[in-house]
């Protein structure tokens, strides 16, 4: 649709303008629903689609593809040729509209399934309005998330028909066609209905929400994966399980005890109930297929509901649907393979949670002998790949250790290779590396490719676990505050596929904003600059009794933070002292233990332990003499303390190169390091 960089300039001004947003769909190749509906209105017809015709090339192109046994005897029909009263909704959409037929798209069933939890989000895809009333033209539409971007996709209601049943997904209810019209519309985005055979449910989730999925091996599972999965509940994520499939013959095998092998499943709740005196944490799931259950402990009709609270298990049994069973937590873990959740971002979200992402997409692609330069394995070829810089500024408020660390999440995304599987192709196996680029000569540019000698010299400070042919490979990740540069790649050099590369961060920068207004078009801070930014700040917290900061504890600051020798602060110089500053926050309202907004001398002793530094009875009382007024300290003053007591600390042990725990100074280290700290 574009091409070079004219066409990167126009999508780029497109997208600014809210092109491609949820308000302001793509019209997928170039249909507008409204026009096309009423035209037929006019025309007193019913619409056939030219751009998925209702022919065997709409079926498939192998198992499903012309003349095979699988589509003899195909028709093509509208639900008012199959019902009398045929309904597009009944009663809302619930799970139980989604019945698998003849396509192997139980992934995709599984997704359509947990969308049904959470009418907002359905809505997003099945929008409004849609019916069989007076007005019906035979036309329908349905948004997707492809690759950044979301896209309304027009279809006409003729569906495959196969000895008077639907051939693929049909409701339960059997007058109600919404599900079948769904899966019709993700069949012609994706080329065929035989392109949606096979796949990871979490392809569906993306394409649903346009969240970014995560992936665990539940034999490797972390402690702590029930709190994992009940903040997901909460937070309407959606989440799908699997056990693998170890030959073709487990292909679809039905355990005995009712598992489906090779199967996907939603997880739709987990419970905690008291059970024999102790507790029991169980877990629900659901098969799209409906009829096919759980038989093992915690099956509907288990002994183990016996034991339990007869209120609690009418509460937890009378909600269930057809497919859906509970099963204890430890069983899961031993049952099931795999875990893969779909984390919402922030337009998917519902307006009150306290959940948000900040996120970073960038597209690219590898070309033969031009950007397809394949994995590490090859570092002749490496460097060619594509390299995205990112900047990791704000802190985790609760780090898992000592040291200061971001989370963040890497999605790295192959387009449209469905579509290219009736030429034989698939997905390539695709991963990413992550290197710390360190040096003033990148600071501030947006752009770095760096070259072959780096990557023979620099090690990866991170990666995705493993190179593996999906469509995306995720990682959650922890790193120190810094600039990195990703770079994705195929697994083999030479590989050629678009790609969409996603960054989320779980919180949002509000200083980066900060200094922007206020670092001009050198990007750097002055002393006065970031008076002027904490200043800002601190006068909104008003449980704060503070005059503000002074031009000689602004000037002490940046003198601490600065590597350059500028006087000035970069935006990740900047950062680093607002993590501090941050921090300091925190220790000062801890220790504020009367909550009056200041510190009394005690308090502040106890709070300048906490903060990692031991002194001597003397050097406290010097510290007291200097800071605190009639021995109150208010909040700039033990900032200011603080940033004097850090620089002192700092200066001190690059002179102690042996830790001996003392150090021998001429005059020169003397008079540079008074110029540099100031001490107290």
């Amino acid at each position: 649709m574009f091409g070079g960089v004219s066409g990167r300039i126009q999508k780029d001004r497109q997208r600014a303008g809210g092109l491609g947003s949820l308000q302001l769909s793509v019209q997928y190749l170039n249909q507008d629903f409204q026009a096309l509906k009423e035209d037929c209105q006019q025309n007193g017809s019913l619409f056939q689609d030219p751009m998925f015709p209702a022919e065997p090339a709409s079926l498939g192109f192998k198992e499903l593809g012309p003349f095979t046994p699988k589509t003899r005897g195909v028709e093509w029909k509208r639900p008012t040729d199959l019902t009398e009263n045929p309904q597009f909704i009944v009663g809302g959409a619930t799970r139980t509209d989604i019945c698998q037929g003849a396509l192997g798209d139980c992934w995709l069933l599984a997704a359509i399934g947990s969308l049904t939890l959470n009418d907002r989000l359905l809505h997003r895809v099945v929008p409004h309005g849609q019916n069989f009333n007076p007005e019906y033209a035979g036309i329908f539409h349905f948004q997707f998330w492809q690759y950044g971007e979301w896209v309304d996709v027009v279809i006409d209601d003729r569906l495959p028909v196969k000895d008077g049943e639907l051939l693929f997904v049909h409701s339960a209810e059997g007058s109600e066609y919404w599900s079948a019209l769904l899966e019709k519309a993700y069949a012609k985005l994706n080329g065929s209905y035989e392109a949606l055979s096979g796949g990871s449910t979490t392809e569906g989730f993306e394409d649903f929400t346009g969240g970014v999925s995560e992936m665990y091996e539940l034999k490797k599972a972390p402690r702590d994966l029930h709190r994992i999965i009940s903040k997901a509940l909460e937070r309407e994520s959606l989440l799908g399980c699997s056990i693998d499939i170890t030959s073709s013959l487990d292909v679809e095998a039905v355990t005995f005890k009712k598992l489906v092998k090779g199967h996907a499943y939603s997880v739709t709740g987990l419970q905690q109930v008291d059970y024999r005196g102790r507790q029991e944490r169980l877990i629900r799931i659901r098969n799209p297929w409906g009829q096919v259950e759980w038989t093992g402990a915690w099956s509907d009709n288990s002994s183990e509901w016996s034991s339990i609270d007869s209120a609690e298990k009418n509460e937890l049994l009378c909600k269930m649907e057809d497919g859906e069973f509970w099963m204890s937590f430890q069983e899961f873990l031993r049952q099931f393979s795999r875990l893969e959740i779909c984390n919402l971002t922030p337009d998917a979200l519902s307006q009150d949670s306290t959940r948000f992402w900040t996120t970073a997409l960038f597209e690219g692609s590898w070309r033969r002998g031009s950007t397809a330069g394949g994995c590490r394995n090859h570092p002749n070829t490496f460097w060619i790949n594509p390299q995205y810089k990112i900047s990791l500024l704000e802190e985790d408020d609760d780090p898992e250790d000592d040291e200061a660390t971001c989370s963040f999440l890497v999605a790295l995304m192959q387009k449209d290779r469905r579509r290219y599987r009736h030429h034989g192709q698939d997905v390539h196996t695709i991963g990413f590396a992550i290197y710390e680029v360190r040096g003033q000569r990148h600071r501030g540019c947006p752009s770095v490719h760096l070259k072959k000698d780096f990557f023979l010299r620099q090690s990866s400070c991170a990666r995705s676990e493993t190179f593996i042919n999906l469509r995306e490979v995720s990682a959650r990740l922890r790193l120190p505050p810094g600039e990195y540069l990703i770079v994705p790649s195929t697994f083999e050099p030479s590989k050629e596929a678009d790609f969409v590369l996603r960054v989320f961060t779980e919180k949002q920068s509000e200083t980066e904003s900060m200094f922007a207004q206020l670092s001009g078009d050198d990007m750097e801070i002055s002393v006065r600059e970031l008076r002027t930014i904490l200043n800002r700040v601190v006068s909104k917290h008003r449980d704060l009794q503070t005059d503000g900061f002074s031009m000689e504890s602004c000037r002490a600051m940046v003198s601490l933070m600065d590597k350059d020798g500028s006087a000035r602060l970069g935006l990740l110089e900047f950062q680093v002292l607002w993590n501090k500053i941050r921090k300091w926050l925190g220790i000062f309202r801890e220790f504020d233990l009367d909550k009056s907004g200041c510190m009394s001398s005690y308090e502040m002793r106890l709070a300048l332990g906490n903060g990692g530094f031991k002194l001597n009875n003397k050097l406290y009382q010097m510290l007291v003499a200097r800071y605190a007024d009639n021995e109150i300290i208010d909040f700039d003053n033990f900032t200011c303390c603080l940033v004097k007591l850090e620089a002192m600390f700092k200066a001190f042990q690059a002179l102690d190169r042996d830790g001996t725990g003392s150090a021998e100074l001429n005059i020169g280290e003397v008079c540079d390091d008074n110029r540099k700290s100031s001490y107290i």
